[in-house]
């Protein structure tokens, strides 16, 4: 069994697979003040809880956008699981190019999402991950990592209007009625919800035209249900993309 540790801004998420099965998968807040063992201490209860003998996993794969967090859950791998983790970045064999200027700035979930995403639906493929940052990942027919955007997320957004401002509330994401909001609540939930949606119709068109390609869209992340069904360009919300390229990448590290 596979221990799979999406490390985020916001929230980690952390997944058990079996095989190429991902037999349940969690999520907490991504809190650097945790030790190794109380990190420990929160898999045991979650394994505990779902049936899984923490005994049985031998592998922890391991994708953090967070630094003070990739060394207590690679220290927690070495005490605990007695392994050495996958630390996904780009000096892996991750089955194509990155065509980044300097590839080990892509940040690990971008890699895995890409991993993931090609591995299911081909390409040319653009993957939008909603999580703390909007992100677009693009990749090209044969599988390579051409790069993308980065744009603030949908809680970034209503967070820094509240931050910046004297008088604006913080909100609940969530559409309003309509666009034309008549009071302050609505109204700003209006200009981060449809603003998004817009924002990302027109980035996937840009893209699209760029590519010369009518390139497929996924959309994953912990926002991504709350807003995709509300964006035509979306085929298809795969929340674990994450997870099953940490999954993918640790099976191509293996001897």
């Amino acid at each position: 069994m596979l221990l799979a540790i999406d490390i985020g801004n916001t929230h980690t998420v952390i997944g058990v697979f079996e095989g190429k099965r991902l037999v349940r998968d969690w999520r907490l807040v991504s809190a650097n003040h945790r030790t190794v063992d109380e990190s420990w201490l929160t898999i045991r209860s979650f394994c505990s809880d779902a049936g899984i003998d923490p005994a049985a996993i031998t592998a922890v794969g391991i994708a953090s956008v967070v630094s003070d967090l990739t060394g207590i859950f690679e220290s927690l791998a070495r005490k605990y699981f007695h392994c050495d983790p996958v630390t996904v970045n780009a000096s892996l064999d991750l089955g194509f190019r990155v065509l980044y200027k300097d590839p080990m700035t892509v940040g690990a979930d971008r890699l895995c999402n890409a991993v993931a995403g090609y591995a299911r639906y081909g390409g040319p493929l653009v993957i939008i991950d909603f999580g703390t940052a909007t992100t677009y990942d693009v990749v090209a027919a044969n599988g390579d990592y051409l790069g993308g955007v980065i744009a603030l997320g949908l809680e970034s957004t209503a967070a820094e209007l509240h931050r910046r401002t004297a008088k604006l509330p913080k909100i609940e994401l969530r559409f309003p009625l309509g666009i034309i909001g008549t009071e302050t609540v609505s109204s700003m939930q209006a200009g981060v919800m449809f603003g998004t949606v817009d924002a990302v119709e027109g980035i996937i068109a840009r893209i699209r035209k760029e590519l010369g390609t009518p390139a497929r869209v996924i959309a994953t992340g912990g926002l991504a249900s709350l807003i995709a069904g509300r964006i035509a360009v979306i085929e298809a919300v795969e929340p674990s993309l994450v997870l099953n390229g940490i999954r993918m990448i640790v099976d191509r590290s293996r001897p």
